[in-house]
């Protein structure tokens, strides 16, 4: 199983100019393979863009993505990486989603499909990426 990043799935939905052809393609590997796996926090970047709770589900069918709840473990591995974050020099306050999914990921031994690897390579060394620079 992979774990997919909201913006990856967002940048099908809107056809977005340049991720979109590659994004598309991954996302179809994927599924091919089984259910893709998301969270509450990649379903709520996709609620951000849409009027309504039927349009989301529309985009995130439950034969195609396997919505889960955020492991406690995954919760305390963002919190660390949160932590360290803000001693590199980070400025936000809250937990950034960003290391919820990637600490999602990671308890689930699964690959994150992403577009930004950036923050997750810095703040999960052991997470498998599936990136446009790698894919």
């Amino acid at each position: 199983m992979v774990f997919v990043d909201s913006n990856v799935i967002l940048d099908v939905a809107t056809a977005d100019p340049q991720w979109s052809d590659w994004s598309s393609r991954q996302l179809i590997a994927v599924v091919n393979q089984g259910p893709a796996l998301i969270n509450a926090i990649v379903y709520g970047e996709i609620a951000f863009a849409c009027d309504r709770i039927e349009d989301v589900d529309e985009l995130l069918p439950a034969h195609l993505y396997d919505l889960r709840p955020i492991p406690r473990e995954a919760a305390f591995l963002a919190a660390r990486a949160h932590a360290d974050y803000r001693e590199r020099g980070g400025e936000r306050s809250m937990i950034l989603p960003d290391f919820l999914i990637g600490a999602h990921a990671l308890v689930e031994r699964c690959p994150l499909l992403t577009r930004d690897h950036r923050r997750y390579r810095q703040a999960f060394s052991g997470l498998k990426l599936i990136t446009p620079a790698v894919a």
